[in-house]
């Protein structure tokens, strides 16, 4: 019994990591309010701004959170904080997913 359940909880926790990943197909949906400064496909056309393509899914998440909690206070803070400020944390993942998986 005890290496049921031992088995049970290694295998929800190596479970989770993907169940909290985003969805790559709503980060798309969602990345539309992005484009207009990061490019469509997250190649930016505007000299200063990041592509976000390509980049990694953590990075992102990470960068998002910094400006929705005013951590990042520089550069294009004052763009990104009100942008940040509209995602959730589900919101987040599935940016992330999306322009992570851009190649």
């Amino acid at each position: 019994m005890k290496t049921r359940l031992t088995c049970a909880l290694l295998m929800t926790m190596m479970v989770s990591p993907a169940m909290a990943a985003g969805d790559a197909e709503a980060g798309k949906a969602k990345s539309m309010i992005c484009a207009s400064c990061h490019g469509v496909e997250g190649i930016s056309a505007i000299p200063g701004y990041p592509h976000l393509k390509g980049q990694d899914a953590q990075y992102l998440i990470n960068a998002l959170k910094a400006y929705k909690n005013k951590e990042r206070t520089g550069g294009m803070a004052q763009v990104m904080q009100p942008m940040a400020m509209m995602l959730n944390d589900q919101d987040m993942a599935n940016l992330a997913a999306y322009y992570s998986q851009l190649k």
